[in-house]
């Protein structure tokens, strides 16, 4: 049982910018020595590591660096950014088989300055495993980048649903006016508007520049501790209510072509129901959402999945401002992967934390739930947070 027995008690992160000057090593320890100071933990209360299989950097040079000591609990997620949230549910895990008392979830990348996602990968389609099987059926129609990936599925919910280049488009207006008045995000006071939207170059039709997510440097981590251990620490602890894993059937990655519906995420699907299900929580009981946004009909495709409106009917939700601040569901008040960074996800669950702790740039009122998402596209994850206390 997941359910309320571990809390995020600290949250760390570097900068974020396109040219980090230093290692992804050097940055991943910064946002941990960081995120453990925030919790008021020393390195050697660190018993446990959790991180991206395509992180890399690997737990035990990590540990060295931030002077911890013994780890009895080493765990790594696979999926790419669809592991953000189960770095956090794999610490619940342990911490509630008592293999764990105290651990660290981090992503550290140079993904502007280093290797850069957005790009054709040969190595992606080479590699001896069946990742590499699987992209050889695609890669040799031109569909070799994320990007590319996405727009088919984009197309066919657009010729399915009646959704425009504008419907995405509000999504994208939305994170860079959060992300405006956050001092943290990249994009920070630098809004735009929709018809700047309209008028971005095309990636793959039907996604502009501005249906795309940032390539950013930098790196996030999260403590997670029990419940009863959090309530002896000094922030205010942000309560695992649920936290959950999904792949759906006959899935692919980026995009699972040979499904008969190409309208969803089904992978989102399966993690939105053991979501409610764990945590006894409804949609209508969340009052902020911070949601994967690498591409902006993903988002769209996300509120359908987690049931905030009906399958189709995202457009028409989102079309009087409501996932703005001050609108009924605000997506991602720090600006999310379009606005603040790109950092797999990561920064979302930090800013879920800043939400139930009160202490976000764009704090949304309430005490009620934040749910979290990681990448969808490819087998992924959730969280569900509550104020502890």
């Amino acid at each position: 049982m997941i359910s309320r027995t571990a809390a995020i008690v600290g949250i760390g992160a570097t900068e974020f910018s396109k040219e980090s000057g230093r290692s992804e090593l050097h940055l991943a320890v910064e946002a941990v020595r960081a995120a453990l100071a925030d919790a008021g933990l020393a390195p050697t209360d660190v018993d446990g590591l959790v991180t991206f299989t395509m992180d890399s950097t690997a737990e035990v040079a990590l540990a060295r660096e931030i002077g911890a000591g013994e780890l009895c609990f080493l765990s790594q997620v696979g999926y790419g950014g669809g592991a953000a949230c189960a770095t956090v549910q794999q610490a619940a895990l342990a911490i509630g088989a008592n293999v764990a008392r105290v651990v660290v979830c981090y992503r550290a990348l140079n993904e502007r300055s280093g290797r850069r996602f957005g790009r054709v990968s040969r190595a992606a389609l080479t590699a001896p495993t069946s990742a590499g099987v699987d992209n050889g059926w695609h890669y040799p129609m031109g569909l070799g980048t994320p990007a590319a990936t996405v727009a088919m599925v984009a197309r066919r919910y657009q010729h399915v649903f009646g959704a425009s280049g504008e419907d995405f488009g509000r999504v994208a207006v939305a994170a860079r006016r959060h992300a405006a008045t956050n001092p943290r995000a990249w994009f920070y006071q630098r809004p735009i508007t929709l018809a700047e939207h309209q008028a971005s170059r095309w990636i793959a039709e039907p996604l502009r520049l501005l249906d795309c997510c940032q390539e950013s440097d930098g790196a996030v981590a999260v403590v997670v501790a029990s419940t009863e251990h959090a309530a002896d620490l000094p922030a205010t602890p942000a309560v695992i209510a649920a936290a959950a894993q999904g792949s759906g059937a006959d899935q692919y990655v980026m995009t699972s072509y040979y499904r008969d519906d190409l309208t969803g995420l089904p992978e989102l699907g399966v993690v939105g129901r053991q979501l409610w299900r764990q945590s006894g929580l409804v949609p209508d009981d969340v009052r902020v959402a911070v949601l994967y946004d690498h591409f902006t009909p993903y988002v769209l495709m996300q509120l359908e999945e987690l049931g905030f409106c009906p399958r189709g009917e995202a457009r028409h939700f989102i079309a009087d401002g409501a996932i703005e601040l001050g609108g009924r569901l605000p997506v991602n008040p720090h600006g999310g992967q379009l606005g603040e960074a790109y950092i797999h996800g990561m920064n979302g669950i930090a800013e879920a934390v800043r939400q139930v702790r009160g202490s976000s740039a764009n704090q949304v009122a309430g005490t009620g739930p934040v749910v979290v998402t990681a990448g969808t596209g490819v087998p992924t994850s959730g969280l569900l947070l509550v104020p502890g206390g």
